[in-house]
């Protein structure tokens, strides 16, 4: 039977999602809108969090006003009218002048004093965090529910040539969101189901910028991960963004250290881990086995948070806390899951699917795809001698054989400046560069 193969073809559809999320709709969809704090008690965290944080960004600007101010730190202008009048108490700011109806205002001495000394304890001036158990309760609102069929899958993953039985097993794996394990050969297609995952989320979710803890700021918000969207929503806290939900992928680069919270000696702030980046999404874990860390550390950190989908981190001087673990988390290998687990870790695994090779049928059909997005020019009797190739080296025909095997017959027609109509022996050409020792052989 086929396995799942990316057809690699042109244009924008790699990243597409069948549920396109429209400004217009994405407000009715959220499961969770966080209310706009009216004073400092509201927005949950400490004054003097508040306090520095307004020093720290006058720090950063000769003048400024309160409206400036509200923007940068997400904060009501109310919340920030307040820090304003103690600060002017205090004789931290001077007023300028009125800008409008607003106030004119900067630093004094004393105020930068202070403000420089509050910097090298801590130098984030962004927007200003929400505490913890609010973004507990965010992440467990907003627990992914998916309600799919094969029809939806095959629309999601429309770029990806999938076998019946695949589609069957991932669609009751996907409903429960419960972890899954991808296995089977190298080049049949496990990564490229796993990244296409998030595409059957039709919904978006909101999620802080910075968390509080303990006094220390959290920086969640990653531009890399989330996808933010430009909405609006009306009485929402400020200092959420909505974005769709994210799709985090780790490979061989993998450590221990990516998985727990790390302190920027710089800034003062602490940089959340891979996995709390991708709460309410998918997080993948590609090639596993073959990451830095030890499969068997790997899995004994997560043998709690993938049974109970909570973890638990700690700050670098030794107060622990609770987080949310709640996400898909796909584990992708070439390698025997027996090998590499227990029984017990296996057990908190629920969904395994083997990923296998093609079969001819299939494996033409994806060649025919690559081929005509490539403006190749073939004839039919060539994949048979492709498959034969193949065969011969692998004993297998891989998912990934056709594309690749087609951009080195691209490669060869620039190179020649001729037509790009694929011969026999441009065939017998591309596989002698793919294959170790193939081209040895074919010259012998």
């Amino acid at each position: 039977m086929a396995a799942a193969v990316q057809s690699n073809l042109s244009g924008g559809n790699l990243h597409r999602n069948p549920h396109d999320l429209s400004a217009k709709s994405v407000s009715a969809q959220l499961s969770y809108v966080p209310p706009e704090p009216r004073t400092a008690e509201e927005a949950g965290i400490p004054d003097y969090m508040v306090h520095d944080l307004f020093l720290r960004h006058m720090l950063q600007r000769s003048v400024a006003n309160i409206a400036e101010l509200s923007r940068a730190m997400c904060l009501p202008d109310g919340v920030v009218t307040s820090v304003f009048r103690y600060c002017k108490h205090q004789r931290l700011i001077e007023v300028l002048g009125m800008l409008g109806n607003d106030f004119s205002f900067s630093l004094t001495s004393a105020g930068r004093i202070l403000a420089g000394e509050r910097a090298n304890r801590c130098s984030y001036a962004g927007p200003a965090p929400v505490p913890l158990q609010a973004y507990y309760e965010s992440t467990r609102a907003q627990s992914a529910r998916l309600s799919v069929d094969r029809t939806t899958i095959l629309a999601a993953l429309d770029d990806l040539v999938l076998a019946d039985h695949i589609v069957d097993q991932l669609g009751p794996a996907l409903i429960t969101q419960r972890s899954l394990f991808l296995y089977g050969g190298t080049g049949n297609g496990k990564t490229s189901i796993a990244e296409r995952l998030y595409r059957l989320h039709c919904d978006a979710i909101v999620m802080p910028y910075a968390i509080e803890v303990d006094g220390q700021i959290v920086i969640l918000y990653d531009p890399v991960v989330h996808q933010k969207l430009d909405v609006e929503v009306p009485g929402m806290d400020q200092r959420w963004l909505v974005c769709k939900r994210p799709s985090v992928t780790v490979g061989g680069e993998l450590v221990s250290s990516m998985l727990d919270l790390r302190k920027d000696a710089t800034s003062g702030t602490y940089a959340a881990p891979v996995q709390l980046k991708a709460n309410n999404g998918v997080f993948i874990i590609d090639d596993f086995g073959r990451q830095m860390i030890s499969p068997r550390d790997l899995l004994n950190r997560w043998i709690v948070p993938l049974d109970r989908r909570t973890d638990h981190l700690a700050l670098d001087y030794g107060i622990k806390f609770e987080v949310p673990f709640e996400m898909l988390v796909v584990f992708s290998t070439n390698l025997d899951p027996n090998d590499l687990a227990d029984e017990c870790f296996l057990r908190r695994i629920p969904n395994k699917i083997y990923v296998d090779s093609l079969d001819p049928k299939h494996f033409d059909e994806i060649f025919r795809r690559v081929a005509n997005s490539r403006n190749l020019q073939w004839d039919p009797s060539i994949l048979r001698r492709l498959r034969e190739l193949c065969l011969n080296k692998t004993g297998e025909l891989r998912a990934c054989v056709p594309r690749d095997i087609c951009d080195i017959l691209s490669a060869i027609m620039v190179y020649e400046r001729r037509e790009a109509r694929i011969t026999r022996e441009d065939v017998e050409r591309a596989v002698a560069l793919y294959f170790p020792d193939a081209e040895k052989r074919r010259l012998d």
